[in-house]
């Protein structure tokens, strides 16, 4: 979760810093919050499974396991908005230097 808050304060003083539009803005908002709260369905999921169960079993190990994986879905799928987003103005920016 802090790598998560970490890379959504870098995203907003890059899209800050580089002007981004209300369209983009929105786009980045939306990917954001998207992490956040899958993150936080994780953290849920985890904590959830832990209380039902001490013993290692596949059905846990499976439920945590998809609950991680929406978590990378959601933060490719936001990276590549960062991408589609940030990247032509930045470009743009490193161009002019």
């Amino acid at each position: 979760m802090r790598f998560h808050l970490f890379a959504a304060a870098l995203v907003i003083v890059m899209a800050l810093l580089l002007d981004i539009d209300k369209n983009g803005w929105l786009w980045l908002i939306a990917s954001i919050v998207g992490v956040l709260t899958s993150e936080m369905f994780n953290s849920a999921i985890e904590r959830a499974v832990d209380l039902a169960t001490a013993e290692r079993h596949p059905v846990a190990k499976a439920a945590k396991d998809i609950a991680a994986g929406a978590v990378l879905v959601a933060s490719l799928g936001a990276a590549a908005i960062g991408l589609i987003v940030l990247g032509p103005p930045l470009w743009h920016w490193l161009a002019q230097r």
